[in-house]
């Protein structure tokens, strides 16, 4: 188990406590302490501090727990001389002392504790027997992001872009999503409030994808409408995301099929096209608690679109969390003006991924595909999306 926070914090003394008598009820060859503290890099006087791994140590001693490990964050690894000076003053054996060093790409971390031998650690305190650990595929993910044959730049154009992290999974998958093309992915945050004031502009030159995210409320909107235009109208790879398909799903009726103020209902409730509602069952409960869709749900792909060619398969199961829904009575309107639904509920009732045939690379999708992307795994319509963003880079150049 995990317990973060800071040693010393009042909030998570009875998390220690709890964690203090489970050693003492598991036996110490079932339970060990790892503790993970910093140890800071003075630049103005050229060294490496120890004191404030001393001092968390010295309170995780006073409230009975002894750290049987000590993984010391810094920026570069430490010297014999500094963890026999740790191993001395935190009563932890110098081979205990591991270096967590700060690295370029998170990916790294199992590499560098192999190195250090954290992994060799853990197994003879808990006296267990295991094989060596198999690496390689980590190594090849580390020496693609470090080495790549390629780079492209996406946009990121979303509401919550002055914090970073609140796309995190999004931002990993995207990184996942260039190394089947051994490419590097650079990431443009583009605030769609500042489109919304002052227009497009020049927030997206010079880049080779477009991707709006998902997200709630109204705010912002208008400026991930006009970005999805800009791709549409420019030809440029876009891949929406929940609230981006939906946008996608308002531009294309409002400025190819002519309906004039379409909206979502979650942002205009009185718009004379909700291409965006309630499911019908939905549309008169006044208490909205409960109606998100939520977790894993089915979708059936049809075999002429982008997405069958990502997956390779009809039958696909992805994760939602999302209340608002593509507006099933717009569907002829739209599909006969040439927006394609590539990917529906098994038995109709639910559109999923929503597609622009006569465009180099156009989708949304209504559920969340960053949750299943992984490293050694990318998820497949982000691996698409990166290589169309890359292949539009090669035809501007």
């Amino acid at each position: 188990m995990e317990i973060g926070g800071t040693v010393g914090d009042i909030e998570s003394l009875p998390f220690l406590e709890a964690i203090r008598q489970f050693k003492n009820e598991a036996g110490k060859e079932n339970a060990i302490f790892i503790h993970l503290t910093w140890v800071p890099y003075l630049k103005s006087a050229g060294e490496v501090k120890s004191k404030p791994t001393q001092h968390s140590v010295k309170a995780l001693r006073e409230i009975g727990i002894q750290p049987d490990i000590l993984l010391c964050r810094t920026e570069d690894f430490l010297s014999k001389e500094i963890k026999e000076k740790i191993s001395l003053f935190c009563n932890v054996e110098v081979g205990a002392v591991f270096t967590a060093k700060d690295v370029d790409w998170i990916y790294e971390v199992p590499i560098i504790y192999h190195q250090e031998g954290v992994d060799k650690k853990i197994v003879d305190l808990l006296n267990i027997w295991t094989g060596q650990p198999h690496l390689e595929e980590w190594e090849k993910v580390i020496c693609k992001l470090k080495n790549p044959d390629h780079e492209v730049v996406i946009a990121i154009v979303g509401k919550y872009v002055d914090w970073t992290d609140s796309y995190k999974s999004l931002n990993e998958a995207l990184v996942h999503g260039g190394l089947p093309s051994n490419c590097r992915v650079t990431l443009r945050f583009v605030d769609s409030e500042k489109i919304e004031r002052e227009g497009i502009g020049s927030l997206l030159d010079d880049i080779d994808g477009i991707l709006v995210p998902g997200g709630f409320g109204k705010r912002g909107i208008e400026g991930m409408i006009q970005a999805v235009t800009h791709a549409r109208t420019q030809g440029i790879p876009f891949f929406g995301i929940c609230l981006g398909m939906q946008m996608a799903v308002i531009e294309y009726a409002r400025n190819v099929c002519n309906l004039e103020n379409a909206n979502s209902s979650e942002f205009d409730a009185d718009t004379p096209y909700p291409v965006i509602d309630f499911l019908p069952e939905q549309r008169n409960i006044s208490d909205k608690g409960g109606t998100m869709r939520l977790g894993a749900y089915p979708c059936v792909l049809e075999r002429s679109s982008f997405a069958f060619a990502a997956y390779g398969q009809q039958n696909i199961s992805e994760r939602h969390r999302h209340r608002y829904e593509f507006n099933n009575d717009y569907k002829d309107i739209l599909t006969r003006e040439g927006l394609k639904i590539s990917g529906v509920a098994p038995d109709g009732s639910l559109v999923e991924i929503i597609e622009i045939a006569d465009h180099p690379w156009f989708l949304g999708c209504q559920f969340h595909p960053e949750f299943k992307s992984k490293p050694r795994r990318p998820h497949p319509l982000f691996s698409e999306f990166i290589r169309a963003s890359l292949e539009y880079k090669s035809r501007k150049n």
